[in-house]
């Protein structure tokens, strides 16, 4: 019954193809040539698969005489596949080349020697040639496949998908050929019901001569996210099927007690793979990631993204110069919204503390001005060094995303609260992080995939140069106020004072404590200490160029804590604690000038009965400098808009330069200056610097030693 079917198959193939073979020869020749670069050769290929299944029609499919007159379909599909998918432009590559005249020259030499074998010796050759010819189809079955892979991949952008389905119907009926030979191979029996069904397989490639002959198809085929992950489990579950059942007959085929321990390697296996994407996120992740970039097409049209995004950047939407186009950052959060699909966004640019806060918002739909809407000094550090885009989504997860396991960013509380808070992505600019973008959830949420990543990366850079670009037109407006004031010689006025109230301070306890020995040798060491600064303010008031700069290097903090506590000994006993070894990145000199402004503000803003504590640790690869009082504190508003700002200043005859000065020293070594502090409970101001060796922080809080209270 099979063997009937397989006749009727085989003469409805020959049918088909000679029809299509007399249908291609009458096509024009100009026209078919714009549809493909080898046309006759297809027709060549049709005829000799016509000629094919008459063989297989009349002797039957698997015999020695099917497998001779096959040579010739092998030779005119193997000339189809390198005239169409190779040219003198874009030639076949070497190795190729010689692989393609291998299978030809096999090809040849079975169709010759099988010829002449059945010529001299009729239906007796085919019990001693079936097995070459059956091997040399083998061979080129195996080789074409070779051959079809490397085509499609090296011509796909430039053929109609047509024509590569063509080459798609060749590899299929050689791995069908192949696989059916092989089976017989391994298992010693012949596989009579896969080579009678060959002329279906045949006729199922019939429709591919017809359609790559037609105008059609020029648009490349787009299959759903849906059907293609399908198809891929599919094809996924059909080669484990092949392969168990290959190992099956490998063992059968070895002999001995060996069918057993296949089983079980296969289940170890199966278990073990299937364990890993279950356990494993970042597994899973990864072969999602690589399944979307391989597989499926792009999500974005990108061409037209980028135009309207360069063009909300540079213009905004109405481009009539009203208060809309005018506002930078509210052109920058628009931007990146619209290029996810996200309905609002938020802008954070850092403030002068070093943490960032919002500074616009587009179309958010609640009030974004509260004082707690901020990310602190350690997150803007990290998001910065790791430079990677938060899916808050994955966060509340407990997912990674596209952070790596391991990097706590200390996002705060208020945004991962917020479900319509969606991405959070830094806008860097060479390596530095100048705003921080918020994008409100799209209105069908989805996570983020790898294109999201590309994209918002790229449009982060672009968005970043127009910020970077105001913000130097900014810092070009302030340097022209500073051109009336020379800020050189403002600073060193500051530290002048700073020594003044010292050194009036020393006379007028000299007038009661003159006579106290301890006192009389204190004031020499104060004095000694004043002296030594005063040199070191006229070096920094000589020209830069007689001067030496400045160079980073490992410096450690417990001296300079020391030098500070014994300076300020006059006016106030300071507490100080210092983690043992502790070593920051950047200029001693530097960091003695930051703390010990710090320290002379703390010492202002309290009692004389209150303590001032100078506590130094290392802290997520970082070194801290915690200066805290007790004093009458400050207000948010203050700290937020004013503290940092030069010229501004609440003590009477002040310059208002010091803590300017020192968040501009902390940031040129790569640091930042935090505080906290509330009316009427005093202040804390951290310094962070970078950590000189990461090696030394070993995170242990026993290190943390009381140096003295001095």
């Amino acid at each position: 019954m099979l063997s009937g079917l397989s006749e009727i198959l085989s003469v409805l193939a020959l049918v088909g193809f000679s029809v299509v073979a007399l249908w291609l020869l009458a096509r024009p020749t100009a026209r078919m040539a714009v549809l493909m670069p080898a046309p006759r050769l297809l027709t060549l290929a049709a005829t000799a698969t016509a000629l094919w299944c008459a063989a297989l029609a009349m002797f039957g499919a698997g015999s020695s005489q099917a497998f001779v007159v096959q040579t010739l379909r092998d030779l005119a599909m193997l000339g189809w596949l390198s005239a169409t998918f190779w040219t003198a432009v874009a030639p076949m590559s070497r190795p190729l080349r010689l692989i393609l005249r291998m299978l030809m020259t096999i090809a040849v030499l079975a169709l010759v020697l099988g010829a002449a074998a059945h010529w001299r010796a009729g239906a007796e050759a085919e019990a001693w040639m079936a097995p070459t010819l059956i091997f040399a189809a083998m061979v080129v079955a195996t080789g074409g496949l070779v051959i079809v892979d490397s085509g499609v991949r090296h011509a796909s952008a430039g053929l109609r998908m047509p024509v590569m389905a063509v080459a798609g119907g060749f590899a299929m009926l050689w791995a069908y050929e192949l696989n059916a030979q092989l089976i017989g191979a391994l298992t010693g029996k012949r596989a009579q019901a896969l080579i009678e069904l060959l002329p279906a397989v045949v006729l199922l490639t019939l429709p591919t001569y017809v359609v790559a002959a037609m105008d059609i198809g020029r648009e490349r085929m787009r299959l759903s996210r849906t059907a293609a992950v399908r198809t891929l489990i599919l094809v996924g579950g059909a080669a484990y099927l092949i392969v168990i059942g290959l190992t099956g007959a490998i063992a059968r085929w070895v002999g001995g007690d060996y069918a057993v321990l296949a089983q079980a390697a296969s289940l170890v296996v199966a278990l073990g793979a299937g364990g890993l994407l279950i356990v494993s996120a970042r597994l899973r992740a990864w072969l999602s990631v690589m399944i979307s970039k391989h597989f499926f097409e792009h999500r974005y049209d990108y061409r037209t993204e980028w135009m309207r995004f360069t063009a909300t950047l540079g213009q905004g939407a109405k481009g009539d110069g009203d208060a809309d186009d005018r506002n930078l950052h509210g052109r920058v959060a628009k931007a990146m919204a619209e290029l996810t699909g996200s309905p609002a966004a938020l802008l954070m640019l850092p403030g002068a503390g070093g943490s960032f806060r919002v500074a616009e918002q587009w179309q958010w739909p609640v009030d974004v001005e509260g004082e707690d809407m901020a990310l602190s000094v350690r997150s803007a550090f990290m998001l910065q060094e790791t430079r990677h885009i938060v899916d808050l989504d994955a966060r509340r997860r407990g997912l990674s995303g596209d952070v790596p396991d391991g990097d706590d960013l200390a996002l705060p509380d208020w945004l991962l609260s917020d479900p319509r808070a969606w991405v959070v992505v830094p806008i860097l600019h060479f390596q530095r992080m100048i705003a921080v973008v918020v994008l409100h959830r799209p209105p069908v949420s989805r996570a983020l995939d790898w294109e999201d990543l590309d994209v918002l990366r790229i449009a982060g850079q672009q968005a970043a140069s127009y910020l970077a670009e105001s913000q130097s037109q900014e810092a070009l407006s302030e340097a022209r106020r500073f051109d009336e004031f020379n800020r050189r010689f403002a600073f060193i006025m500051h530290d002048i004072k700073n020594l003044a109230s010292q050194i009036g301070l020393l006379a007028r306890n000299a007038e009661r404590h003159a006579d106290n020995p301890a006192f009389r040798a204190d004031m020499v060491e104060t004095l000694k200490i004043s002296a030594g600064r005063l040199s070191d303010l006229l070096v920094r008031l000589a020209p830069r160029a007689r001067g030496t700069a400045a160079e980073a290097a490992r410096v450690l903090i417990e001296p300079i804590l020391n030098d500070v506590a014994a300076e300020a000994r006059a006016r106030r006993a300071l507490f100080v604690g210092c983690q043992a070894g502790l070593a920051a990145w950047g200029d001693a000199a530097s960091v003695r000038q930051i703390v010990q402004h710090l320290v002379a503000n703390a010492i202002d803003a309290s009692a004389s009965d209150t303590p001032v504590q100078v506590v130094a640790v290392s802290e997520h690869g970082r070194v801290r400098i915690d200066v805290i009082d007790q004093g009458s504190g400050m207000t948010r508003a203050f700290i937020r808009d004013e503290l940092f700002k030069p010229f501004v200043s609440t003590k009477d005859g002040g310059f208002g330069l010091g803590a300017f000065e020192a968040l501009n020293i902390a940031q040129a070594m790569g640091g930042a200056i935090d505080v906290e502090s509330e009316p009427g409970k005093g202040s804390s101001f951290t310094l962070w610097l970078p950590l000189a060796d990461a090696r030394d922080d070993g995170g242990n809080a026993n290190l943390m030693m009381k140096v003295a209270s001095q």
